[in-house]
């Protein structure tokens, strides 16, 4: 082995220990949610959670794309990957657009990342996060990704009009009761048996606390929902027919 792939090497050994470390010591408040998952609010950055799945809010493309912070980061260790998609226009960032994809070998922890359009960042608002909530589970549910992990990355992009608490409480809620509808449709044959262990919701250090009292209320309001649900099912029974001689 040469010295240049022995550095090589050894830089990646360093970041992949680092990026465990960051991780471990995050701060933590987990929850437990309606049909047992488990919701968790977590400060760290997307790139450093080792998720099956990394979900992304993303900004309709435009000539002035903001990469901030934990934005900056993903396109960084991902080697411009995140600006090169966006500069080609083969992920534009329409309201509710999706774009699934591996990351570069040895760039970030998640295992997958599904990038999930908001539209322009003039007409961004809590019922789009809302959508990206629902879009989300859904996907994540049929990807089969126990371990989930979702940033909105708003303020990343260069907008603060949604404080960062009522964003991730919003997200959450509609996983919640989008992910109720999911374990109905199973229990009724409808779907594929699946459970997700753990959804994380990332936050900045600095929003981690208005985050874990907004995600918790909220909690409560998505159980007494699904609770006041028709549990009738879904496909109405069958009437048999009765032939007349």
């Amino acid at each position: 082995m040469n010295h240049l792939k022995q550095l090589t090497l050894v830089l990646t050994i360093s970041a992949v220990l680092s990026t465990s470390a960051l991780a471990a010591n995050a701060p933590t408040k987990s929850f437990t949610a309606p049909n047992d998952l488990k919701i968790t609010v977590k400060a760290i950055s997307p790139v450093a959670q080792a998720a099956d799945l990394q979900i992304i809010c993303i900004f309709k493309h435009s000539s002035d794309d903001k990469y901030i912070e934990a934005m900056q980061e993903i396109n960084d260790k991902q080697r411009g990957f995140l600006s090169t998609l966006r500069e080609r226009g083969e992920f534009v960032g329409e309201l509710g657009e999706t774009f699934l994809y591996t990351p570069p070998a040895g760039s970030i922890a998640p295992k997958r990342v599904l990038l999930i359009g908001v539209g322009d960042t003039q007409g961004i608002s809590i019922e789009r996060l809302r959508l990206a909530g629902r879009i989300a589970v859904r996907e994540a549910v049929r990807l089969q990704a126990k371990n989930v992990s979702f940033a909105p990355t708003l303020r990343d992009q260069g907008t603060n009009v949604i404080e960062v608490g009522e964003g991730d409480a919003a997200v959450a809620e509609q996983v919640l009761l989008a992910y109720d509808t999911e374990k109905k449709l199973q229990a009724q044959n409808l779907a594929p048996q699946f459970s997700i262990d753990e959804w994380v919701m990332e936050a900045g250090t600095k929003y981690f606390d208005s985050a874990v009292a907004k995600v918790g209320a909220v909690i409560g309001k998505a159980d007494s929902a699904i609770k006041a649900r028709n549990t009738s099912p879904y496909v109405a029974a069958s009437t048999a027919k009765t032939t007349h001689q």
